[in-house]
C-alpha cells in the first residue's frame, strides 16, 4: 500500500521579546506584544512564551541582556521553537549576535510587518511597494538575511523580493531598488492621471489603525465585496468605490490600516496609496471603541496623517464595534476614580463628544447600529463640501 505524505507546512511556534522601560512601561510592552502575537498569527505562526526585561534601553549589542538571552536560548531548545520575534526593529550586529546565541530564526517588528505585506499583496503596484521596501530593508542586512531569499525556503519572513539565487553584491541590491522606484513612479503618473478623472465627485477616504473595521464599513457602505477579515492589514490594495446616499454621488476610498512602529520604508514606498489620503476632500478616522488601547491608537494614525500633512483635513471621527464594547460595572460605594475600563458607552460617548470639535458617531458595522445616522451624518459632510466645491451645480438639492 502506497504511503501519503502531507504537503501542507507546518505552523511555526515563535517566542515574543520585548524591553520594558520608563517610556514603554509593563503594561504598555504587555499591549505592544499582545499586538505582536497578533501579527504572528496573522501570519500563519503560534504565537508562544513572551520574554519582557526591563532595562533602560536596549542592549546595543544583543537588545536584550546577556542572562536573558541564556534564559530564551534555554527555553528555545527545550520547546522546540522555530522563531523569536522582537519588537523593535532590530540592528544588523544585533541580529547576528542574538541568532548566533539562539540559533533559530530572528524577526523584528519591521521583518514581520513586511512577510504579512508581501503575503497580502494582490496588484502588481501593491507587491512593487512592498518589493522596495523589502530591499530597503534587506540592504544593510545583507551578510546575515541574503542566504534566506532562496524559494525553497518556507515559512514567516521567507517571502523575499523573489530571487532565486543568492546575491552578495549590493550594487545589484541597489540597482533593483532605483528600478522599482522608476516602477513606481510610472505607476503614481497613472494614478494621478486616474485622480484628475475623479475631480468632478467629492472624495472621501476611510482612513484608521490596522483591524478597525474599514473594510466593513466600505461594503456596508458601497455595496461591494471588499475582503474584510478579523486579521491585521486584511486590506493592503486601495479601493475606489462609486457611492450614492439620497441623491449625492461621491468617491468612497479603502487604505492600507496604520499600526504603530510602522516601518519608514513602508510609509515612503506606499506614497501612492497614501495620495488617496492626501488628495481625499473628508477622512472618516475610524476607531475600534473595543480596543482596550483605541486611544493610543488614535494617536498613532494622527501622527501618521501629520507626518503626510494631512491632519487638517475635515474629518469624521466614527467609534466603530460597539457590539464589541465591554465595561467593568463599578459597585456604588466605589470611590476610586473612573478609568476607560469601567466607563459605559454613554458615559464614553459624552466625554469624546465633549472632547472634540469634529462630527463623531458610534455605531455596529456588521450589525448596522446606528447606520442610518452614519449615512446622514457622511449626506451632510458630503453635501455641504459638494456646495463649496460647485456653488453652481446645486439642482441636486
Amino acid at each position: 500500500m502506497q504511503k501519503s505524505f502531507s504537503t501542507e507546512i507546518k505552523p511555526e511556534k515563535a517566542i515574543l521579546v520585548g524591553v520594558a522601560n520608563k517610556v514603554t512601561t509593563f503594561e504598555r510592552l504587555s499591549e505592544y506584544l499582545e499586538e505582536l502575537a497578533f501579527l504572528i498569527d496573522t501570519a500563519g505562526g503560534i504565537p508562544d512564551k513572551r520574554f519582557i526585561q526591563n532595562l533602560e534601553f536596549p542592549d546595543p549589542k544583543t537588545y536584550v541582556g546577556t542572562g536573558k538571552l541564556a534564559e530564551i536560548a534555554e527555553y528555545i531548545e527545550a520547546n522546540e521553537i522555530s522563531l523569536a520575534v522582537f519588537d523593535d526593529e532590530l540592528s544588523p550586529s544585533q541580529l547576528r549576535n542574538i541568532e548566533k546565541e539562539l540559533k533559530c530564526k530572528i524577526l523584528d517588528r519591521t521583518n514581520l510587518i513586511l512577510d504579512i505585506f508581501a503575503k497580502r499583496a494582490r496588484t502588481s503596484h501593491a507587491r512593487t511597494q512592498v518589493e522596495l521596501a523589502q530591499y530597503q530593508y534587506l540592504l544593510p542586512r545583507l551578510t546575515r538575511l541574503w542566504t534566506h531569499l532562496e524559494r525553497q525556503q518556507g515559512g514567516i519572513g521567507m517571502r523575499g523580493p523573489g530571487e532565486t539565487e543568492i546575491e552578495t553584491d549590493r550594487r545589484i541590491v541597489r540597482d533593483k531598488i532605483s528600478l522599482l522606484k522608476e516602477r513606481l513612479i510610472s505607476i503614481d503618473k497613472q494614478k494621478i492621471t486616474q485622480r484628475k478623472n475623479r475631480e468632478s465627485l467629492i472624495r472621501v477616504a476611510l482612513v484608521g489603525y490596522t483591524n478597525v473595521g474599514k473594510s466593513t464599513i466600505m461594503n456596508l457602505l458601497s455595496k461591494s465585496d471588499v475582503f474584510a477579515e478579523n486579521k491585521l492589514f486584511a486590506t493592503l490594495d486601495t479601493t475606489v468605490r462609486k457611492v450614492v446616499i439620497d441623491n449625492i454621488p461621491f468617491l468612497l476610498t479603502d487604505t492600507v490600516g496604520f499600526i504603530r512602529k510602522l516601518p519608514h520604508g513602508l510609509v515612503e514606498s506606499f506614497k501612492s496609496t497614501l495620495d488617496e489620503v492626501r488628495e481625499a476632500d473628508i477622512l472618516i478616522h475610524v476607531v475600534d471603541i473595543s480596543h482596550p488601547d483605541f486611544e493610543e491608537q488614535i494617536n498613532v494614525v494622527n501622527q501618521t496623517l501629520a507626518e503626510i500633512k494631512v491632519i487638517d483635513k475635515p474629518t469624521i471621527l466614527i467609534f466603530n464595534k460597539i457590539d464589541a464594547f465591554t465595561f467593568i460595572k463599578k459597585e456604588e460605594d466605589d470611590l476610586t476614580p473612573s478609568t476607560k475600563e469601567n466607563i459605559n458607552l454613554e458615559e464614553l460617548q459624552k466625554s469624546w463628544m465633549a472632547k472634540i470639535n469634529t462630527p463623531c458617531l458610534f455605531i455596529s458595522a456588521t450589525e448596522k447600529e446606528n447606520y442610518p445616522e452614519f449615512k446622514e451624518l457622511i449626506y451632510k459632510e458630503v453635501k455641504e463640501m459638494h456646495l463649496k466645491r460647485f456653488p453652481f451645480n446645486n439642482f441636486l438639492y
